[in-house]
């Protein structure tokens, strides 16, 4: 038997910005600072008051990890003084990696986690460092969905600022409930589906899957045999608990 997500502490972290579903503060797990850091869906359907919103919670930096083809329009301009960095993460032009994932929908799932981050480390060491080295202020970071390319980027973060696995898979499965409207206003309602049944025939759950991811990753390790220098390590992991 699997285990359930327990009951999440953290439910206030949810930002309520108009036009995402998915978005959520780090602040308050492990020792991360509120508004250092924000995962988020697509911020291209932010209205001008989601804008307004993003801005006056700190955000002044955004970290777009999507592909090229999947940019659209925004549905607001955004602030005066916010910074947009595009730096796609998961490297789809590698075919071989990826064609096993998606054929049976694994690859909206923690399952994919390990062995993309064994795979890949140049590009989660290449999103570190920009994260590290972003512009003062909070950063918000989002793929499309807000799960899973942001997933990872939310496990490095919290696993740099010292949250329990425990903490790093309840977050992970508070997406779950959120992704069903994103994906319908994507069109895409029908993978919800496919990844429900992507967890039924493994026999296991978001929770336990991220679970166990985070109990085998450990960020410092990981970014230092990824090559980022120590100084930019430790200059993440301040910037994520506001700890001198």
């Amino acid at each position: 038997m699997t285990a359930a997500a327990p009951p999440d502490p953290h439910t206030h972290r949810h930002l309520e910005w108009d036009g995402c579903f998915n978005v959520r503060d780090l602040g308050g797990l492990g020792r991360h600072a509120p508004c250092a850091f924000v995962r988020a869906d697509s911020v291209e359907k932010l209205t001008g008051d989601g804008w307004a919103a993003a801005h006056a919670h700190g955000v002044r930096t955004v970290l777009d990890l999507r592909n090229g083809d999947e940019f659209g329009t925004d549905a607001a301009p955004r602030p005066d003084g916010m910074t947009t960095l595009r730096m796609p993460l998961d490297g789809i032009e590698d075919t071989a990696f990826w064609g096993p994932w998606f054929t049976d929908w694994r690859w909206g799932t923690p399952l994919y986690y390990r062995p993309f981050l064994d795979h890949f480390p140049e590009r989660v060491a290449a999103t570190a460092e920009a994260l590290a080295t972003a512009g003062p202020g909070g950063v918000l970071f989002h793929c499309a969905a807000g799960r899973d390319r942001t997933g990872i980027v939310s496990l490095l973060l919290l696993s740099l600022a010292g949250a329990t696995p425990e903490e790093i898979a309840a977050d992970y499965a508070l997406s779950e409930e959120r992704v069903a409207p994103v994906f319908a206003a994507m069109g895409r309602a029908d993978e919800v589906t496919a990844q429900a049944d992507a967890y039924r025939r493994h026999a296991t759950t978001p929770y336990t899957e991220m679970a166990e991811v985070a109990r085998w990753f450990d960020a410092g390790a990981y970014l230092t045999g990824a090559g980022v220098p120590d100084a930019t390590v430790a200059a993440l992991r301040r910037r994520a608990t506001g700890e001198s």
